[in-house]
């Protein structure tokens, strides 16, 4: 009898020695494969972007309305990954950061980057109060902030360029502008047309040229300028917008001017979570619905 459990114990000790072998070789397999990710997580009506170097930092743009991320994540993050090096809150309004609550919650996140903008929600003060209690370095976003975040990729902060403590929400967004080889997206929050024109007169065409434009406020009117799609004269046009939202996003208008400049339109409301990868040199598209 003794003898018997002593074998089955050798036996159930080597195959979790294989077991564990496996799954070291399949972490390996996968970090060697690693590719730049951009993600816009279908969330419904709000802003959820997230990013991942070929080196494996992680990054989160928003995290949209409440009850919306976790899934998401799961779907691109694989399950035993619980850190984030990096949350945006691009504005503070509710659609773009209650889902950070659950982010807080699930993951280990190392840094919070905001705009300095404000707002009197007991949304946003609570996730303020969590981000101290879990002493995360709270970091205010500025022109001119280069992060690099792994074999050549980084995000270069357009704006804000000032304080922007007392400006409105949406015009005090931040954005940035995401480089990796020939891969580039331009990230505007809520940014509106008027943030539009103090970027557009900071930087030239070339500083601002991105392959794939996340399109500003969910299509609404009050962004995406001409004269600034023009000089970002982005190939894709990515819209994150809630299913028969009550605001009527994506603006028409905005639709149409998208059109006439050539940009391919893709919007989660018609084909989900929006997943594009790259070498560098060519984006690959795929689609979660």
């Amino acid at each position: 009898m003794l003898k018997n459990c002593k074998k089955y114990g050798l036996l159930f000790f080597a195959l979790l020695l294989l077991s564990a072998s496996i799954f070291i070789f399949y972490l390996d397999w996968q970090n060697s494969h690693r590719k730049f990710t951009f993600a816009m997580l279908d969330v419904g009506q709000g802003d959820a972007l997230f990013i991942e170097s070929p080196t494996g930092t992680q990054m989160l743009f928003d995290g949209g309305p409440p009850r919306k991320i976790s899934g998401q994540l799961a779907r691109v993050m694989p399950f035993y990954d619980k850190t984030i090096d990096a949350i945006f809150i691009t504005n503070p309004d509710a659609d773009h950061i209650s889902g950070f609550f659950d982010v807080l919650k699930n993951y280990k996140v190392d840094k919070v980057f905001e705009s300095g903008t404000f707002n009197d929600s007991k949304s946003y003060q609570n996730l303020k109060n969590e981000i101290k209690n879990q002493n995360i370095p709270d970091i205010l976003a500025k022109r001119g902030m280069k992060l690099d975040i792994g074999d050549g990729a980084f995000i270069e902060i357009l704006f804000p360029d000032r304080d922007v403590s007392n400006w409105e929400t949406n015009t005090g967004s931040i954005v940035a502008r995401l480089v990796y080889g020939k891969t580039s997206v331009m990230l505007t929050g809520d940014a509106t047309t008027e943030t539009e024109k103090i970027i557009l007169s900071e930087n030239s065409p070339e500083q601002i040229h991105s392959i794939i434009l996340k399109v500003g406020h969910h299509g609404s009117h009050s962004s995406t300028s001409p004269e600034f799609l023009q000089a970002v004269s982005p190939a894709y046009a990515l819209i994150s917008v809630g299913k028969d939202n009550k605001y009527g996003h994506p603006h028409q208008e905005v639709l149409n001017i998208l059109s006439q400049f050539g940009s391919k339109i893709f919007r989660t409301d018609e084909i989900g979570t929006i997943i594009i990868k790259s070498n560098g040199e060519k984006e690959n598209f795929s689609f979660l619905k």
